[in-house]
Formats: structure tokens, sequence, C-alpha cells
């Protein structure tokens, strides 16, 4: 079994899709970060394990997931139906076959909708900080691993802190091609340029810091 981590924040709408494509030995866990659409609900209904995360914040979530997991392969992916959870095992297999440490998948946007201008600059700018092309919401590591990379930010910076504190201790960073597609419902980052902002600021923190 491999643990799927879903950070989820009003993604009612998005679940059905996302859970009923997750592929077979691959376990959704739905971390409600203060939904009020009933996602907690919906992911239920899916087969989800639906963890709660009162703090809020894209870190919080990812990070609840992270303790929740009990499989040695564990997985993060966005819960808004921007990727497709049959892309997991192209993902997986680059871990499971010993030729990385932690693998990312490398956004491909299917349209201009799928990546707005000012979020794709956003990102590469802290890509390339981190010597890579892109930040990669959908990855996968060893659970003991993670958590003995002791990361600490709650908030955006969470994935970019993974990133360079797996890099500080070593690890082989490998990046594959996934499919980006619009996601269902506004982005609460990258919907807007505030969100974007908001966003490079908790990354640039984590870049001094770490």
């Amino acid at each position: 079994m491999i643990d799927v981590v879903l950070p989820c924040l009003d993604e009612a709408a998005a679940l059905p899709w996302v859970l009923t494509r997750m592929p077979e030995g691959y376990r959704p866990i739905v971390v409600d970060n203060g939904s009020t659409d009933g996602s907690a609900e919906v992911a239920a209904e899916h087969g989800a394990l639906v963890v709660p995360e009162s703090r809020r914040g894209f870190g919080a979530a990812c990070h609840a997931g992270l303790l929740a997991a009990t499989a040695e392969i564990v997985c993060f992916m966005d819960a808004d139906a921007s990727l497709d959870p049959a892309d997991l095992p192209k993902v997986v297999g680059l871990l499971a076959g010993d030729e990385a440490d932690l693998v990312l998948g490398r956004r491909r946007p299917l349209s201009l909708r799928a990546w707005p201008p000012h979020a794709r600059l956003g990102n590469a700018v802290v890509a390339r900080r981190a010597g890579l092309r892109d930040l990669g919401p959908m990855r996968a590591a060893r659970r003991d691993r993670l958590l003995g990379l002791g990361l600490t930010d709650r908030r955006s910076g969470y994935p970019l802190e993974m990133v360079l504190r797996a890099r500080a201790a070593g690890w082989r960073i490998a990046e594959t091609d996934v499919a980006y597609h619009p996601r269902t419902g506004r982005s609460k980052v990258t919907g807007t340029v505030r969100g974007t902002l908001q966003a490079v600021r908790d990354m640039r923190r984590v870049l001094e810091t770490v």
C-alpha cells in the first residue's frame, strides 16, 4: 500500500473525480483543513481516510497527513482535480526503482487556464532558486525519511522546505512530467495575484532560513 496525502480546503466539487481515479493500492488520506462545503463527508463517502487539521495552512495539512500515514511510501498531491491520480505510479516508479529519494511531478499544463502566467512566473522564480524546473505539488518519498527532515513550515513554504532540506541531506531528487489540468473551482493561491504573492513570500522566508 502507498498513502496519498491530499490537503483539502473546500474541495467537495473536485474530490469525487480525484478519489475515483486513485490507482489500486493507493490509499487517499484527505486532510480537511477547515472546509465548510462538506468536503470531509464527500471524502469519507468515496472511501478516503479523513484527517481533521484545525490549524490553517497548506503545510499544516500536509504534515498532518504525513503523521497519519502508515505506508512506507507517501505521496502528496492537490485535491482540486488539477492533478490526475493516474500519474502517481509514474512518480512512485522512480522512487521504488531506487532512482531517487524524492520524486516531483513536473507540471505540463494542458491549457493556459490550468496555470495562469502570474502563478507560473512565481513558481519559476522559486523553483530556480531550489535548482528545479518546478516545485511539483505531486511528489513521493519514504515516510520515515520525510519525518527525519524535521520540516517546520506550516504554510505555503512546506513543499519548498522539503526540497531544500532533502537536498541538504544529500537526497537524490528527480522530476518527471505529469499533466496539469484546470482546477475545479477557484484556487486559494494561484486564483489571485494576492494569493500567489503570499505564497512567494512564504517560500522566500523558507529560502532565507533553511
